[in-house]
């Protein structure tokens, strides 16, 4: 082989290792995308972290739902409530309510810009709202 190939491969195989090992860190690092990596729930954790999130929204259907790590939860369900919004339920690892808010998608999308994502605490706010 010659010189000129031998760096070209040489060249080609340090690129391929870098974009391997960049990979395998951002997997191990859940991507950096800050929701837990958007893993669905599934099984006995999907039945109660939709039902719980049920309960919290007032009714509606849950359209999706994932791990996450905002806000000290351990569980995102979105649920369309029968007036048609959405709100993301924040549960903990035992499936209570750490938070209701609007769905970020639904209010990015909202035509009035007035930036009203209301949060509602759960179990962790007092009766005067603090």
């Amino acid at each position: 082989m010659s010189k000129q190939v031998k760096k070209i491969a040489a060249g080609i195989a340090a690129l391929v290792a870098l974009a391997l090992g960049g990979a395998a860190i951002a997997n191990a690092t859940g991507g950096g995308g800050g929701s837990g990596g958007d893993q669905s729930l599934s099984g006995a954790t999907l039945d109660q972290a939709s039902a719980a999130a049920l309960k919290a929204a007032g009714g509606g259907k849950v359209t999706a739902s994932e791990l996450d790590n905002e806000k000290g939860a351990n569980y995102e369900v979105e649920v369309t409530k029968t007036d048609g919004s959405s709100v993301d339920v924040r549960l903990d690892k035992s499936f209570g309510v750490i938070a209701v808010d609007t769905d970020s998608e639904q209010a990015d999308s909202n035509e009035t810009g007035d930036g009203d994502n209301v949060e509602q605490e759960g179990q962790h706010q007092g009766e005067d709202g603090q």
